[in-house]
């Protein structure tokens, strides 16, 4: 078990640093899968956190998942309000 959570946890560790490097890259599309990298790469690193019962790392990483949640419901919701209005990006 011990194996598998390190390996959620390196692989959450490299999902966030792909997502960061994709933000460099100017290209809008990369930034929405940034986003999802960060989701899934700071849950994967809470799990990890959360097993080897280290809470301010583990809170870190929640509060980072939800954020990029937000960040992805307020993307959503501002393309749909562009869709009926055909607003310019």
């Amino acid at each position: 078990m011990k194996t598998i959570i390190d390996v959620l946890g390196w692989s959450g560790s490299g999902l966030i640093i792909l997502a960061y490097a994709l933000t460099l890259i100017e290209n809008k599309n990369y930034l929405n899968y940034s986003k999802y990298l960060n989701l899934f790469g700071g849950l994967l690193i809470a799990i990890n956190c959360y097993y080897y019962n280290a809470i301010p790392p583990f809170v870190t990483n929640l509060l980072w998942s939800v954020i990029a949640t937000l960040t992805i419901y307020k993307t959503r919701n501002n393309k749909k309000k562009c869709e009926k209005t055909k607003c310019i990006n």
